[in-house]
């Protein structure tokens, strides 16, 4: 999303907030308060498309129908106009929730009936969780307070949540925001947190509780390195790479979430705007996956593409080619500006906006809008009492504390035990932050929760910044060295903010900013007790120097950890928890960022060049300082292979052509899809003495073929186990799904030959032959 993208938009965005404009509403002289508020305004019952009895789709008919070309245009803009001859008061259709109700855009807002929202880790530390029945359960809290505050006038229905880019480079801004590196993941998460969001007590029904927004499509990981920017950036991406590791995500969303928008991105790929290519949106979206919902710019890309890219001659052929790409929304002014004069130019027709609308208007249709009063409708009870609930608050932490991965642990470091340490220093600059901790596309939360003010709960403590903020120009080390040299053990909490990763804002380094290096390793020296590293991040850093100093016991990478990140953080330093997340991103060694441009979208290595490739599946350089998936537990986790199959046969027909030539690899079409999945079996066993949860994960390496990944993630499952017991876990393998790859021209195969399952330790062969 662009919320500080265009300067220009942000002042309209401004006067729109401060306007005293409340969603849903009086937003004119004689506007109801309500769409189709029958008992306010009697007369509404004869129009069709207020009717509830009548079928959504012949509603929205009908109302399409009534507008005048004028109306229709202020309708295709995110602060809809109203239409007060038809009832219909102004909409603002952007709200966020990428991790709580956001007080980004401008259609939230919170007031002394509702001052804050539940604010949950960044998304980042919640996928390390590796969780998805967390990710759906979050979704179900945040759709909750939305609909609370809703009712009472402080929030819309159509939230542009969540943001599911694939974290290609280490270095990009928006890392917090998102899932991680792998398809995989992110492609689980998309669809349980959108379904957290968007479902309603009943299931089976076509409603909407709120309106999700998978975010941004497609190929977009860059917003502002050296002198690239996103507005600018033309992301030259390989058909293989398109399909095998950006599209993934936005396809589970569509078919597996039923998500009800998807925003196309700032960038260019491949020379075309994302948001002026039909073959992208209508061809894709709408055509391939069957989008159930609407398309909507980000903010605003057509301008985007008109005034920074130059895409088309004039502001009227921009505004058409959008709406005849698939657009049905723009974030922003530009359609409303232009988009009459295009359909009087002939460059677009009438019917093309008759279309988009239908889109806009179902989707409200299914969130409720046009059934009048809210307090008469399902969560028409939901209220100020149902926002910061207890527990709300309390899954908030249990997310933070599931999240939290443990990197390094020396013997006798953690956890600390309270009888033992009876004094704490606590050190850095991010010790006791409180909007660090929520990163950005944050609302207000209801409280906050430093680390100072967590640890200080188990302990004595002394607390010294070490540096005046993260950018750490200057370190107070003497200062800081003397507090450690008296504490019984030391907690130092370094890391980053949004000055230095963000929105607008890549990194050109992968180390600690500033003096921080140098303030760990002399408070290290110093230290007479356990030295506990404490990185509060998005994106990886190059901490080898402490990894491999034994005076840093233990580090912790938390992310940016929500509203209760320093309880959470006390809780497993203190060991009231036992840590099981997982890194959803590799880390690599600063060589990485000197060698490796960022505008270089390939996943794949180029020997000749020696690129070393992107991410776990297909980095080749050097060794990284923690892998994806690196993560350790206080307690140890072995497994047993109970069942798996050797050898799986492809159903072919005796007239297919690989009968007959020896084939490297099968298309995965509906002939041997289905039909070939097996299970793999797994005893887990928690061999120590504390119970705790634990994340199996399955990985295949596939043969040599197609510039095959060298291992992916076919699937990963969430244990608990108590001390000293075990379970046994069942993984579900579809051959075409979890074992296919991507070939050089974007078509989905089954390689064959030997694939190698690996599960921790484990390998086992399996034989996929015809």
């Amino acid at each position: 999303m662009g919320a500080s993208a265009r300067s220009f938009y942000a002042i309209l965005c401004l006067f729109t907030v401060f306007s005293a404009f409340q969603l849903g509403r009086v937003a004119a002289a004689g506007s109801p308060s309500f769409a189709c508020d029958v008992g306010a305004n009697p007369e509404l019952a004869n129009l069709t498309f207020c009717d509830t009895g009548v079928a959504a789709a012949e509603r929205v008919a009908d109302l399409v129908k009534r507008m005048t070309l004028q109306e229709k245009v202020g309708n295709l803009v995110n602060g809809a106009a109203s239409v007060p001859r038809l009832g219909i008061p102004k909409y603002e259709w952007w709200s966020e929730a990428l991790h709580g109700v956001s007080s980004t855009g401008p259609g939230t807002r919170f007031d002394n009936a509702v001052p804050g929202a539940t604010s949950f880790p960044q998304v980042i530390l919640t996928a390390a969780s590796f969780n998805t029945s967390l990710f759906e359960a979050i979704g179900k809290v945040v759709s909750t307070e939305a609909r609370a505050m809703y009712n009472v006038g402080l929030a819309g229905l159509t939230f542009w949540s969540p943001n599911i880019n694939i974290v290609r480079d280490p270095r990009w801004g928006r890392i917090q925001e998102t899932p991680g590196e792998d398809p995989a993941l992110t492609s689980k998460y998309a669809t349980a947190y959108v379904k957290g969001l968007q479902q309603t007590d009943d299931a089976k029904s076509d409603r909407l509780k709120v309106a999700a927004c998978c975010k941004h499509y497609t190929a977009y990981d860059l917003d502002a390195w050296k002198q690239v920017d996103r507005y600018h950036f033309n992301a030259e991406v390989t058909k293989q790479d398109m399909d095998d590791t950006f599209q993934p995500p936005f396809k589970s969303c569509v078919l597996d979430g039923n998500v009800a928008s998807v925003m196309c991105s700032y960038n260019q790929v491949n020379g075309k705007p994302t948001c002026a290519d039909p073959d992208l949106l209508s061809g894709v979206i709408r055509g391939d996956w069957k989008l159930n919902g609407y398309i909507v710019t980000d903010c605003d890309s057509i301008d985007v593409f008109y005034n920074s890219q130059h895409y088309t001659k004039t502001p009227e052929e921009a505004a058409a080619i959008a709406i005849k790409s698939g657009v049905d929304l723009n974030c922003g002014s530009f359609l409303g500006q232009h988009t009459e004069a295009a359909v009087k130019a002939g460059l677009v027709e009438e019917s093309a906006i008759d279309n988009a609308l239908t889109n806009n208007f179902a989707t409200l249709m299914r969130l409720g809008f046009f059934d009048g009063n809210p307090s008469k409708q399902p969560y028409g009870n939901l209220g100020p009492k149902d926002v910061c609930a207890p527990a709300h608050q309390e899954l908030a932490r249990e997310a933070a504390r599931q999240g939290i991965v443990l990197l390094k642990n020396s013997p006798d470091s953690l956890p600390l035990s309270a009888p033992k340490i009876k004094s704490l220093a606590v050190i850095g600059p991010n010790a006791n932050v409180t909007k660090t901790m929520i990163g950005n596309y944050a609302g207000v939360p209801c409280k906050y929760i430093t680390p100072l003010q967590g640890l200080s709960e188990s302990v004595s403590t002394s607390y010294t910044p070490g540096c005046a903020n993260v950018q750490c120009g200057s370190a107070q080390i003497d200062e800081a060295a003397k507090a450690a040299a008296l504490a019984d053990a030391t907690v130092l909490v370094m890391g980053a903010d949004q000055s230095i990763e963000a929105e607008s804002r890549d990194r050109n380094d992968l180390t600690l900013p500033g003096q921080q290096s140098q303030l760990i390793t002399a408070v290290a020296k110093a230290a007479k007790g356990p030295v506990i590293l404490v990185i509060m991040s998005a994106g990886g850093m190059d901490v080898k120097f402490a990894k491999d100093d034994p005076k840093v016991t233990s580090i912790l990478w938390v992310g940016y950890p929500g509203e209760a990140g320093g309880a959470a953080i006390a809780d497993v330093i203190f060991g009231a928890y036992n840590p099981s997340g997982k890194l959803p991103i590799s880390w690599y060694p600063q060589s990485y960022a000197e060698k490796v441009s960022m505008t270089n979208m390939n996943m794949r290595p180029d020997p000749k060049t020696g690129y070393p490739g992107r991410t776990y599946r297909f980095y080749t350089g050097n060794d990284t300082v923690y892998e994806f998936g690196s993560g350790l537990s206080y307690t140890e986790f072995k497994y047993q292979l109970i069942r798996a199959p050797k050898l799986v046969s492809l159903p072919l027909g005796p007239s297919h052509e690989c009968r007959s030539a020896a084939c490297a690899s099968l298309s995965a079409d509906p002939q041997i899809c289905g039909v070939t999945a097996f299970q793999v079996l797994l005893n887990v066993q928690n061999a120590g003495q504390m119970g705790g949860s634990h994340t199996v994960f399955l990985y295949s390496s596939p043969p040599a073929v197609h510039n095959s990944p060298r291992k992916h993630l076919v699937g990963f499952e969430k244990v608990h186990l108590r001390p000293n017991s075990g379970a046994v876990v069942a993984m579900r393998v579809d051959v075409c799904e979890h074992l296919g790859l991507v070939d050089e021209f974007g078509a989905r195969k089954v390689a064959l030959g030997e694939h190698v399952l690996h599960i921790g330790d484990l390998k086992h062969s399996l034989n996929v032959r015809i």
